[in-house]
């Protein structure tokens, strides 16, 4: 039996360049993007993310290296690329003395979606993300939460099978912010493959699978966001709670040879492996057999803004 061809990747670029004169925007960026991955994509300002999405949306046309949406090239097939995506960008216009029917209905049109067929389409779109209660209001009355949603409403129109989301959270009050990765989470469970760039790091790293950080236009890391954490921690930690005396359980691992250092934090230990590439079993077989109850044990993981900060030094074009 033939093995079958792999899947070919939802986005795919190779040695892509972009200058603006001078100015070079992108250098050598080599990425890839699986179907179906919800991709966060960070970079200080000016990195070159915008950049990025817009070659991917077709927008820019690279000065050099190649981009690929689902196997079309973004210069030689851009049309079929622009039926495959939906394209938000960080600041998009509305009609604000439309209302919110009218105007997904406009962009369904322009989309050539069948008017017999656009009323459900705009139903669907406006469920999906929300906003049904809403559908005869004007767009000037809604927040600017709502406004964002009814943006995203605005890419979901066509179906599209990627979504290049530049800063949708962008200006968002908390509640907002949390019910907009609430709906991506969704569009990702409905198959959608999602790009985002955010500043909102410790969003990312709960929402998406998988990551790129990018500083002055280079490719920096690319791959899940658990490998980034775990390429970039130099020791290795972990936290835990006791329900007897806090004294006695520091000393009891302060003992074991595993453990490098421990810690007291207000009512947890942090204790820290002499070996990074260790394990933390011998942290509860020390506790218990010394007659302490554990409560919790965790590893300790770098945070995605620390694992940010740690790859990049702040430099922008």
């Amino acid at each position: 039996m033939s093995t079958p061809p792999p899947e070919q990747p939802a986005v795919q670029t190779t040695d892509l360049g972009r200058s603006y004169g001078t100015m070079q925007a992108l250098t050598g960026l080599n990425l890839t993007v699986n179907r179906g991955d919800l991709f966060g994509f960070i970079g200080s300002n000016g990195a070159g993310k915008t950049t990025t999405l817009r070659i991917l949306a077709t927008f820019l046309t690279p000065t050099s290296g190649t981009a690929e949406v689902l196997g079309h090239d973004v210069v030689r097939h851009a049309d079929r690329v622009r039926h495959l995506i939906g394209y938000m960008p960080d600041f998009f216009g509305v009609y604000k003395d439309m209302e919110v029917t009218e105007y997904l209905d406009f962009f369904g049109a322009c989309y050539k979606i069948p008017s017999a067929q656009r009323e459900k389409t705009v139903a669907d779109v406006l469920e999906l993300v929300g906003l049904t209660e809403k559908q005869g209001a004007l767009i000037g009355a809604l927040s600017r939460g709502m406004q964002q949603r009814l943006g995203l409403a605005r890419v979901l129109i066509h179906d599209p099978q990627l979504l290049l989301l530049d800063e949708p959270a962008s200006g968002l009050d908390p509640r907002a912010r949390i019910e907009m990765m609430a709906i991506l989470q969704e569009l990702q469970r409905l198959g959608k493959t999602i790009i985002i760039s955010s500043h909102i790091l410790s969003e990312l790293q709960t929402l998406c699978n998988r990551c790129a950080i990018i500083e002055k236009g280079r490719l920096i890391y690319s791959g899940p966001i658990r490998g980034a954490q775990t390429q970039l921690a130099d020791t290795r930690a972990y936290w835990v709670k006791v329900g007897g005396a806090l004294t006695a359980a520091r000393d009891l691992l302060a003992a074991r040879p595993e453990a490098a250092r421990v810690e007291s934090h207000e009512d947890r230990l942090k204790v820290v492996l002499a070996n990074p590439d260790g394990d933390g079993g011998f942290i509860a077989d020390a506790l218990v057999g010394g007659g302490q109850r554990v409560l919790e044990l965790r590893e300790d993981e770098l945070g995605l803004e620390e694992v940010f900060l740690r790859v990049t030094k702040g430099e922008t074009q």
